[in-house]
Formats: C-alpha cells, structure tokens, sequence
C-alpha cells in the first residue's frame, strides 16, 4: 500500500465505534496483492450464507435490533463527527461557509504545525466553493426558498406561474420549519451524532432548520432527551425511509440538503433504489445529497466470519444489525436513477494504525455529493424543471 500526501498524528473514531488509531494515513493506493487479498478473503466469508427463514427476520425486525442497540449503547458507542464540515462544507448555508473558512484561515495563522491538516481542510471548502459558484453564480439569491443566481431570480419572479407557485406554497398548512429558508434532513440520525455538531454551528444562524429521523424510536429519544435539542430550530421524529406510503412531516421539494451518512448500508441491497428515488423528491432544485459510507473491502467487511453473509456484500453483525459495502459505481448508478447529478463520487482509502495494539486497518469509505437539476429554462414558462421518477 502506498502513501499518497495523507495527515500523520490525527485521532479519527471510526464508525465502528471506540477504536482511536494514532496514526491515519490518507489517500492510501492499493496494491495489486492487497487488492487480491481482499477479494480472497470476502468471496471465502460469503461462502456460507445466513439461513433464509434468518434473513426475514433481520429483514422483519429489523427496528427491533435498532432498539436493543441504543438501548444498549445509548449515546456512548459512536463519535460526535466533527469532520461533517471538513468532508460536507454544502451543510452550510452561503453565508454561514464564508464565515467558517474564514475563521479557519484565521485559525491557520496561529497553527504552523499544522499546515497540512488546515490547508486539507480548506481544499474541501475550496471545492465546494467553487462547484456553487460555477452553479449559481456569483451572487445568489433565495425566491419562495430556493435559491438561485440572480439572473434566474429575476425570470422567476417576473414569471406569473412562479407567482402562482408561491401562492400554492403559501396555502400549504403549517408544518415543523415552515418559516425557514434553509433546511436540512439528516436521514439516520441515531443518537444525534451528526445533529448536535450541526446544530452548535446552525444555532446562531437566521433561517436555517434542522429535521433528523430514525425508524428506531430508541434513537430519536435520545436526540429529544439531549441538552442541546431545541425544537425551535430542530424536529426529530421517527421514520421508516423504506415505506413509501409513510408521509414526511414536511413537503416534498423542501430540502436544501440531505444527509445520508452511514445509513443505506443498514438497507436490505433491493429497498435502496425507492429510499434513493424517495429522498430526491424532497430535494429542492439545486439541492444537495450529500452521501458517506463503508465501500467495499473496508476492514469492517473483511472481518467478518463465515455464516454472517446475507448475500453479496451484505452481512449481519452479531447483534441483529446489518451492513452494505458499496463500489463507486453502485452509488452513482443509484443517485443517477434517482435523476441526481453527480458533484463528487470517490473511494476514501485510509491507513489507521494503533502501533500500542498492534493494529492496521485498511478503510475503505465511499464519499458522494449530488444535485438535483436546477430549473431548465426560467425565460420560457413552457419548459418545467427536471423531474425524473
């Protein structure tokens, strides 16, 4: 395995839970070897599949396994991500990421040490700085919540039926951040791992308004139950994204940003095209998907024992839940079905190692960002927006 520029000396807490590896290693390159070492090793522990009659139950009870695991763990098992804005700067209205670089910059000066740590950092603001701009222009503006480039938000008000639209809009019933102008939707939301950091950072921000949900009601507790929960500017509820008929507490064509973290993996491989097509109609055009989660031949993959293997790349852990270890290629065709554009679509390789146990684990992470099209032509009322099934 080669070493390509990655970060020396930083802590990370995988998804896994609790393993801190002093050493994580970046942008790591597989070798021709460890490549084929790790097919060996996933196609021998897939030999012996999980018993059919066993796979409807994990299928069936599937929130009950939920439960008992944040019974169990409540909120001490996985990590606060600190790094959701490092890796995801689009969780950020505009004006709220300006601000966060800036004070990152600011920061830079007073850190030498830790030149490469920073200016990683930046180089993911950076990209998503400039994938906005290329979209929306230079200055951007909001109309009826959703934004567009200035020259778009002239058309569209000028526009009787963008006038119409707002009206519709307008008779809409009262619902959880229905006054706000940017929203979010964590899907997956646990125990609040991923909502607490976003909430530290949105707290301060006019318009702005967090939704999150679970299908395990254990979960959803706990975020209610914690602290830092507000329903002024956050609404958690439970859900379950793999049942079509079960509404949101919102309308579709809402969302600024989805974020789907560590969560498709824990779906049955044939639910998570409709959960994909699903969530792509709350999106607003031009909104984002913002998509991380185990890729294929991860450590998390390769340790598991025969007898485990539900089918191809899908297992069950010990205690009832399951994961999914997705190609590159399976996300894209996924998002693309959903007719989502694509922004970012890589394979996150890293090298952690705990030299105090002895330890090296290869992580293989997918990371993905994509948009809902924008509106065709604004100048012509006859021409719709993109829509795709």
């Amino acid at each position: 395995m080669n070493f390509q520029g990655g970060r020396k000396g930083k802590k990370v807490v995988d998804e896994d839970g609790g393993l801190q590896a002093p050493i994580v290693l970046d942008h790591m390159q597989w070798s021709q070897e460890e490549e084929e070492n790790a097919k060996e090793k996933a196609a021998e522990n897939s030999l012996v599949k999980v018993q059919w009659e066993d796979q409807d139950k994990y299928e069936r009870e599937a929130s009950k396994y939920w439960n008992e695991f944040y019974k169990t763990h409540k909120n001490n098992f996985f990590k606060d991500r600190n790094w959701l804005f490092l890796e995801f700067p689009e969780i950020l209205p505009e004006k709220r990421r300006e601000e966060l670089k800036t004070e990152e910059r600011s920061s830079e000066h007073t850190k030498i040490n830790s030149t490469n740590s920073f200016s990683h950092k930046n180089e993911m603001f950076e990209e998503g700085e400039k994938y906005w701009k290329k979209n929306y222009g230079g200055g951007s503006t909001s109309v009826q919540g959703y934004v567009y480039n200035k020259k778009q938000a002239k058309s569209l008000t000028d526009n009787p039926q963008g006038k119409n639209c707002g009206e519709e809009l307008g008779r809409l019933e009262s619902f959880p951040g229905s006054d706000a102008t940017y929203r979010i939707l964590e899907v997956g939301c646990g125990a609040g791992n991923s909502v607490f950091p976003i909430l530290k950072v949105l707290c301060n921000t006019p318009g702005t308004f967090l939704y999150c949900c679970d299908f395990a009601s254990g979960a959803v507790e706990l975020v209610k139950s914690h602290s830092s929960y507000n329903s002024a500017w956050c609404s958690a509820f439970v859900h379950d994204v793999c049942d079509d008929a079960l509404p949101y507490p919102f309308p579709d064509e809402i969302l600024d940003v989805i974020l789907l973290v560590f969560v498709l993996s824990t779906i049955h491989p044939d639910r998570m095209q409709g959960v994909v097509n699903r969530l792509a109609k709350l999106l607003k055009p031009g909104g984002m998907l913002l998509f991380r989660d185990y890729g294929r031949y991860d450590t998390a993959q390769l340790r598991f024992k025969k007898g485990h293997c539900l089918s191809e790349n899908f297992y069950v852990r010990g205690d009832g839940t399951r994961v999914y270890f997705f190609t590159k290629d399976e996300v894209w065709n996924m998002f693309n079905l959903a007719g989502l554009t694509e922004v970012q679509n890589l394979v996150d390789r890293r090298l952690q190692v705990n030299r105090k146990k002895k330890v090296k684990m290869q992580r293989v992470w997918i990371q993905s960002k994509f948009q809902k099209p924008l509106l065709l032509s604004l100048n012509n009322p006859e021409e719709t927006t993109e829509r795709h099934p």
